[in-house]
């Protein structure tokens, strides 16, 4: 007995699913939210003191109560909500639910979330670190993190391509405000240029052809007296120091010069300092707000 044939009409097999869409890039959702709703990155940092003048406790229920304030009174203004990655940490599992939360609670109002972990490794240990926060699903999923290059840059790798495949960004600390800082940034290389220099460079080769704005960005202070440095990364320069570091809006043309306009400045206690209330907290990020808009 001869087997019975395929019939000409048999459906084929399953087609082939639909690609999914690609996401749009961290720079490109970057750019669309500093230009509605002001270049400004509140951060999020509990520190000790801060809740103590808040009239909390130094525990968990205070940390949730605190955190809980700023992003129920920034999130749905302000670009950018950076939450201090040590200062949930501290409080071990807890402290990292609080954050979690946190982190969709602020996105689910429209900010864009920069979690601030300076994270630096090599190999699977920067991936896993890079899954942690780049990766959809992922309980700390994040629309960008900040790393250390000094391990060497291409220790990077492996965050850097989990960012572009899923449109988040990473921050590289290039030029930073501390004291200690020089040491390294500031050394040269081989060929002279100083390390900071050498990581900008590698951020714009990273960045090149984006538009408008790449999603590779750098850390450099606010509260510098001058970059001294090519910035022109065709990416975000992201700027903490404004307020209780001493830096205002008014400085951001002196230290950045051309490349002011992709600035993302970074204010914690001028405007945490505000708090308990929500509404201090939002007086006080709109009073940045209305500066850097008179300064850019």
């Amino acid at each position: 007995m001869t087997a019975p044939q395929r019939p000409d009409h048999a459906a084929p097999a399953h087609p082939a699913a639909a690609k999914a869409p690609e996401p749009v890039p961290f720079g490109t959702r970057l750019h669309r939210a500093m230009d509605t709703r002001g270049p400004l990155c509140v951060g999020i940092d509990p520190h000790a003191s801060l809740l103590a003048s808040w009239g909390l406790t130094d525990d968990v229920a205070g940390l949730e109560r605190f955190t809980r304030t700023v992003v129920d009174a920034l999130a749905d203004r302000v670009a950018v909500l950076k939450p201090q990655s040590a200062f949930f940490e501290r409080f071990g599992s807890r402290g990292i639910a609080v954050l979690e939360r946190a982190v969709a609670d602020a996105r689910d109002a429209g900010a864009l979330v920069l979690m601030d972990a300076k994270r630096g490794d090599i190999g699977s240990t920067m991936g896993a670190y890079a899954a942690g926060y780049l990766q959809p699903g992922a309980p700390l999923f994040s629309d960008a993190v900040t790393v250390s290059p000094f391990l060497g840059y291409g220790s990077l790798r492996p965050a850097l391509d989990l960012a572009r495949r899923h449109g988040c960004g990473v921050f590289v600390l290039a030029l930073t405000s501390n004291p200690e800082g020089p040491e390294v940034q500031r050394a040269t290389a081989a060929d002279g240029r100083s390390v900071a220099q050498v990581m900008l460079d590698h951020l714009a080769r990273e960045n090149a052809g984006a538009d408008p704005l790449g999603s590779f960005g750098a850390v450099v202070g606010a509260t510098l007296d001058r970059a001294d440095a090519d910035l022109d990364v065709n990416g975000p320069l992201l700027a903490p120091g404004l307020g209780a570091q001493g830096a205002t809006p008014a400085d951001l043309p002196r230290v950045f010069g051309a490349a002011a306009r992709a600035v993302l400045p970074s204010v914690s206690r001028g405007v945490l300092g505000a708090g308990p209330t929500a509404a201090g907290l939002r007086e006080a990020a709109d009073r940045y707000a209305s500066e850097l808009a008179a300064n850019r």
